[in-house]
């Protein structure tokens, strides 16, 4: 029998309240019950440089202020690698507590314009607190990113 390599996944987060931390816990859960390697890194552990250690990176960062990603850690890893991005595989995720997504269709926009192979140009939201859909989401996302 054929056996199928795993993909290495990063995942790349930053959480305040914990939400998009759970979000990515899940996220990883999934991935490892496929297969995949992954590690669960901060932004300030990770740089453009990082980025060929690994098949796939999903970047999990909440809305933040008027919707948009958080600015001291991880808006500024973000667009430090953000031109090395093309042809990479990655994936977006994060919770939101008011508004519509806005921050995320401004993040996927960005990536779609650094031409990174994205893996749901929608990305992958929660409102407040993950709730059991939420989650079950996450591990879905985890394991189609296992194999991506």
């Amino acid at each position: 029998e054929r056996k199928i390599a795993m993909n290495r996944l990063a995942i790349v987060f930053w959480s305040g309240t914990g939400n998009t931390e759970q979000m990515a816990e899940c996220i990883a859960q999934g991935a490892r019950e496929a297969g995949a390697q992954v590690e669960l890194l901060g932004p300030e552990a990770f740089s453009a440089g990082r980025l060929g250690e690994f098949d796939v990176v999903a970047f999990g960062c909440p809305a933040m202020g008027a919707e948009q990603l958080e600015e001291d850690s991880f808006e500024p890893m973000f667009s430090a690698l953000e031109d090395s991005l093309a042809g990479k595989k990655i994936a977006l995720f994060g919770s939101f507590g008011w508004g519509d997504g806005e921050w995320m269709r401004t993040w996927s926009a960005r990536c779609r314009e650094k031409k990174a192979d994205l893996y749901d140009p929608d990305g992958l939201m929660a409102k407040e607190i993950p709730n059991a859909e939420a989650r079950e989401a996450c591990h879905d996302l985890g394991r189609s990113l296992a194999s991506w």
